[in-house]
């Protein structure tokens, strides 16, 4: 009798199973929209405060407002919650498996585990990127609504204006990524969560930038790159610190471009190295 020898799971395939994972679980669907509602409400809420306190505001803000009104599209509070919704779904999409042990029967059935994980990659940087530019565009259409009551909503074609919600529309992929890789490093729901957050925010908040080198990396974390993209009037804006060791626009791209690439790839070899 001749055994047939049964093909190789196409990458075509992976990636439609690793689809079917994502959007069949509940948890999913509440993440995403909880996390959509808190972060537009969040922006809506800092646009309607100055919306209500502008007559009381003196003239040097009202002079530089613009770059006021481009902070209320997508604020730091907002992006904090944006950068806890997205690296707990990139964590649980591998923790999750190894919580329920579901990750033995997937590596049993496609054995190629590197192009298991290039699967997971893809599909989680192309979800969290639709992700990103909902929520940035919904944040930018209402908070700028909000301030068109009083004439002082930006369009979107005004300079700099996209260039907000493209950082903020690509945080979220970085920021999934990240927990995608920590999580297939430690494989603990708590411990991935903990240390997750710690990174991505906890640390950007003790690095000082009292030295040059602890300036750089305080550079090179993702949210300070982040603020540093946004702020499309830096140096411009009164009552406002200049920074003694500035990062670039540039700079901060690139290190958008570093954090999701080397991310992704610690996620592909982890588990190719590492037994379950």
């Amino acid at each position: 009798m001749t055994t047939l020898a049964v093909p190789a799971a196409r990458f075509t395939d992976l990636l439609a199973a690793e689809w079917i994972k994502l959007r069949s679980l509940r948890s999913t669907y509440w993440a995403f929209g909880c996390g959509a509602l808190a972060v537009v409400g969040f922006n809506a809420n800092a646009a309607r405060a100055d919306y209500v306190n502008f007559p009381h505001y003196g003239g040097p803000i009202r002079e530089s407002f613009l770059y006021w009104a481009l902070r209320d599209a997508f604020t730091e509070g907002a992006a904090m919650i944006l950068v806890l919704t997205c690296a707990g779904i990139g964590a649980i999409t591998i923790v999750g498996e190894y919580a329920t042990g579901l990750v033995r029967t997937t590596f049993t059935a496609v054995p190629d585990r590197r192009a298991l994980m290039a699967a997971k990659v893809v599909v989680l940087t192309a979800v969290m990127t639709a992700f990103g530019a909902i929520v940035a565009g919904a944040s930018y259409a209402v908070s700028q609504a909000i301030l068109d009551g009083r004439g002082l909503g930006v369009p979107i074609s005004h300079p700099g204006a996209w260039r907000v919600v493209a950082a903020s529309a690509l945080l979220a992929p970085v920021c999934a990524l990240v927990g995608m890789g920590m999580g297939a490093l430690i494989r603990h729901s708590a411990t991935t969560m903990v240390l997750t957050t710690g990174v991505l925010l906890l640390l950007p908040s003790f690095v000082t930038e009292r030295y040059h080198w602890t300036a750089c990396v305080r550079n090179a974390l993702p949210f300070n790159a982040w603020v540093r993209l946004v702020d499309v009037g830096y140096g411009h804006e009164p009552f406002t610190l200049v920074e003694k060791y500035p990062t670039t626009v540039a700079g901060g791209w690139v290190v958008f471009a570093v954090w999701a690439g080397v991310a992704a790839v610690v996620a592909v070899v982890a588990v190719d190295r590492r037994d379950v």
